[in-house]
């Protein structure tokens, strides 16, 4: 009898993780050039990139703040937003993967 609960749970976990999925698809962004005097660009990605996991946590409590600045200059901006973001998360991997490696040397020297 638990066996077919199981399945439904599932398939019900997996409707709404795609929903989920769904909802975060990127769309137009129809006020980016409303009222903008002036534009942010690669700089100021770079810096809302660095500072993106505590900007999710602020945006979490308080809906006056949000991850990405809508009046951007387009290209530059996304590419010093993906910067700082990469710059973020890949240093704890990256240090990970050293440890590890120092790890294996050790042994393999013993």
């Amino acid at each position: 009898m638990s066996r077919p609960v199981g399945r439904v749970v599932r398939v019900v976990l997996v409707l709404a993780a795609v929903l989920a999925l769904a909802a975060c698809a990127a769309g137009s962004n129809d006020v980016a050039a409303v009222g903008a005097t002036q534009l942010d660009g690669f700089w100021p990605g770079l810096w809302h990139g660095f500072i993106s996991p505590f900007t999710f946590l602020v945006s979490l409590f308080k809906d006056s703040v949000s991850i990405y600045e809508v009046h951007n200059n387009g290209n530059w901006y996304n590419f010093g937003f993906m910067i700082g973001v990469s710059a973020i998360f890949s240093g704890p991997a990256r240090s990970g993967a050293a440890r590890q490696r120092r790890r294996r040397t050790e042994r393999a020297s013993s």
